[in-house]
């Protein structure tokens, strides 16, 4: 099924750039590769970008946020209520992506999909009003007034599941910079990112299912019996965007749309934890050279994202950058992550070369 045209994003295949990065990388006043992995990631910005000389501009935090039917079952510790509350925190700069984001100098766009509530309105509510320094921006893109229990029907009819993709790219294209950083909000999110990939990787619903926001034992038996209910109910949903209509949520299927988006202007798309995961998951089943645009900034303490993470990434070798034990969401890990990008970059573009320095390589080793 057709729910969307879905932008073509091209692979980086720039050998000749690459080339070029790592001998510059090589060439700096260092031991070859005793920046560790600084310079893997200097060299994946650098293939991004497609310059040598990368550096990050106006980077843009979108936290989506939606409410989730699915949540009336009692798969999460929080009543609904949370969602909105919470938007209304990272709009008064009082949760931690608003404070991680205001230190690190990233625009914060808070996006409303789908949260079970109206917000007042705001002086900055014009469209052509962007989010400035210390002052989130409330995007207002509702498809619905959160989804419908997937558990005894799809969560999303195809038109709403196309529109959210649609107003996730057109959002995108409005703001600036050539970075994006994803983060969430939704009571019951987690619920939709293990059944997605449960189902899109053939993973097993009781080992990527995890507490959430702190289930206890109890609940989280609760929790993996209701996932069950719901992949056989829709047993025969097998189609990427079938799934993400069956059993996403409004803020993931927005998100999969902004990184389809952000991958096609070669923007550098740094993801978060579990499910922005999924949603980079989704967007990667329709167009593969995603991957090729991500940075993955941390391994959440969600039992099923390692297991997205090992699907997700191409090289075994590849990790992300961060490994906390994090599970709050938002887009924490990302913003935790952002000074290492910002690195990276200066490294590539500042630090000296043997040649330029005048010093001896065969004796700096």
């Amino acid at each position: 099924m057709d729910l969307w045209n879905c932008p073509v994003v091209p692979p980086l295949e720039d050998a000749d750039l690459a080339a070029r990065v790592q001998h510059r990388l090589d060439s700096k006043t260092k031991p070859v590769g005793s920046l560790g992995r600084l310079e893997a990631l200097a060299l994946r910005l650098a293939r991004i970008l497609g310059t040598e000389m990368p550096q990050l501009q106006a980077p843009q935090m979108l936290v989506f946020a939606a409410d989730h039917g699915l949540a009336a079952r009692g798969v999460s510790a929080y009543p609904v209520d949370v969602t909105w509350q919470m938007v209304e925190n990272f709009l008064a700069g009082g949760a931690a992506v608003s404070v991680l984001s205001r230190q690190h100098g990233i625009a914060l766009n808070v996006v409303d999909c789908g949260v079970a509530r109206d917000f007042a309105p705001r002086t900055q509510d014009p469209e052509h009003k962007l989010p400035q320094a210390g002052a989130p921006r409330l995007w207002r893109r509702k498809v619905a007034y959160g989804t419908q229990d997937c558990s005894t029907g799809p969560a999303m009819t195809a038109e709403q599941c196309r529109l959210a993709l649609r107003n996730g790219a057109e959002l995108v294209r409005k703001l600036p910079g050539n970075a994006l950083l994803l983060g969430e909000m939704g009571i019951g999110n987690t619920s939709s990112a293990s059944l997605l990939l449960a189902r899109l990787c053939n993973e097993p619903i009781e080992l990527v299912t995890g507490k959430g926001t702190g289930l206890d034992a109890a609940g989280l038996a609760r929790k993996v019996a209701v996932l069950r209910q719901v992949l056989d109910f829709h047993a025969q949903v097998r189609e990427p965007l079938q799934v993400l209509a069956a059993m996403g949520g409004l803020e993931i299927a927005t998100m999969a749309g902004a990184v389809l988006q952000a991958a096609c202007e070669r923007r550098v798309i740094v993801v978060d934890g579990f499910i922005t995961s999924a949603a980079v998951l989704v967007a990667s089943r329709l167009q593969p050279a995603v991957l090729d645009r991500c940075v993955f900034a941390h391994c959440s303490g969600e039992p099923g994202h390692a297991r997205m993470l090992a699907h997700l990434l191409a090289d075994a070798a590849e990790r992300p950058l961060l490994d906390l034990q994090m599970r709050l969401g938002e887009g924490s890990g990302a913003a935790l992550a952002w000074p290492l990008l910002v690195s990276a970059c200066a490294v590539l573009r500042e630090m000296a070369s043997f040649a330029s320095a005048g010093v001896e390589g065969a004796l700096a080793h």
